[in-house]
């Protein structure tokens, strides 16, 4: 069940906040206020349907945005995603100006990868969301819709500024640790793979990929290093084979090289990464058919900057060959 980043914790009992409403509301107000707490309660007890009974209760009292979103949020986590959509857009016809009901549009566009309406709703939820971690979530979601259009430099600027709030999300860091690496950025890459690291110190993938980071900056002891440790914990995984196969090639030791990269091949024979590596090996052994047909093929894979390069460069009039 996703999480609602929107709901502002309570800061005492809810049966205390229950109570203070009493004195605070009239009596119509009071009953949609004490439903609205109860519906919140039941969903962070992960009991949505009992929940959804509740926010029924709201909905009929008040058919406002308020009530409508909640009732939202609990078809949602029963996965009835059209009287979810239903709801949102209501709630969006009566109040335009809500942050969280353009956010959970935009969730809901991305779902079914409408990505140009995904963006439109998650910048109103930018403008309109008034608590910093609100927005900075929405910020993250803007980033990913435009790294999926390959928008680099749109997208950078909305992960940081979602980390310039304080909010780290281990997915949207990996992200951006990849968009750096798109635009060559590559110490930015590791500073922030640096911290995934701290975050997340068992994860393969984050040491691997901050050895391949090290390897850029030709900081090559320091890549084999990372990439031992992720190795560590799993001595067969193909991404950190291939990146050491590379750290390898980027220091000359190509025997080292094509150990690992086969390695890497046999167990993952799509990874466009190690083809690359394997055709820079065979070119220099002078296997020209070879190295083109695996840079054709990783070339197909992925994209990958200095792949086009190479093949400009050494397979103008080559018949790839197996």
């Amino acid at each position: 069940m996703p999480l609602n980043p929107f709901r502002v914790e309570q800061a005492v009992p809810v049966l205390a906040f229950v109570a203070a409403i009493a004195f605070a509301t009239p009596a119509s107000a009071q009953s949609v206020s004490v439903l609205m707490v109860r519906g919140d309660s039941l969903m962070d007890a992960g009991r949505p349907q009992k929940a959804l009974d509740v926010f029924e209760q709201a909905v009929k009292k008040e058919a406002t945005a308020a009530t409508l979103l909640g009732r939202a949020r609990a078809y949602e986590a029963l996965n009835r995603n059209d009287r979810f959509l239903l709801d949102i857009d209501r709630a969006l016809k009566l109040d335009s100006t809500s942050g969280e009901a353009h956010y959970q549009r935009a969730m809901y566009a991305l779902r079914v990868t409408d990505t140009p309406k995904a963006e439109y709703h998650v910048s109103k939820a930018i403008d309109l969301l008034r608590g910093e971690r609100a927005r900075a979530r929405a910020l993250n979601v803007r980033g990913e819709v435009r790294a999926e259009d390959r928008r680099y430099g749109d997208a950078i600027p909305d992960f940081e500024r979602a980390m310039g709030y304080g909010l780290e999300e281990v997915q949207p860091m990996r992200t951006l640790a990849r968009l750096y690496d798109n635009e060559g950025r590559y110490a930015d890459a590791l500073r922030v793979l640096e911290r995934l690291c701290d975050m997340e110190p068992n994860e393969l993938g984050h040491w691997s990929n901050r050895g391949y980071e090290l390897a850029m900056l030709e900081r090559y002891d320091e890549s084999l290093s990372a990439l031992e440790r992720a190795l560590a914990y799993d001595k067969d995984e193909p991404i950190a084979l291939s990146n050491r196969a590379f750290t390898y090639l980027k220091m000359g030791k190509n025997e080292e090289a094509w150990a690992y990269v086969e390695r890497s091949i046999k167990n993952y024979p799509s990874n466009a990464y190690a083809l690359r590596t394997r055709a820079v090996l065979r070119l220099q052994k002078g296997e020209r058919e070879k190295a083109c047909y695996d840079l054709t093929v990783a070339k197909a894979l992925a994209n990958i900057p200095d792949v086009d390069q190479l093949m400009q460069q050494h397979c103008a009039g080559v018949k790839p060959k197996r």
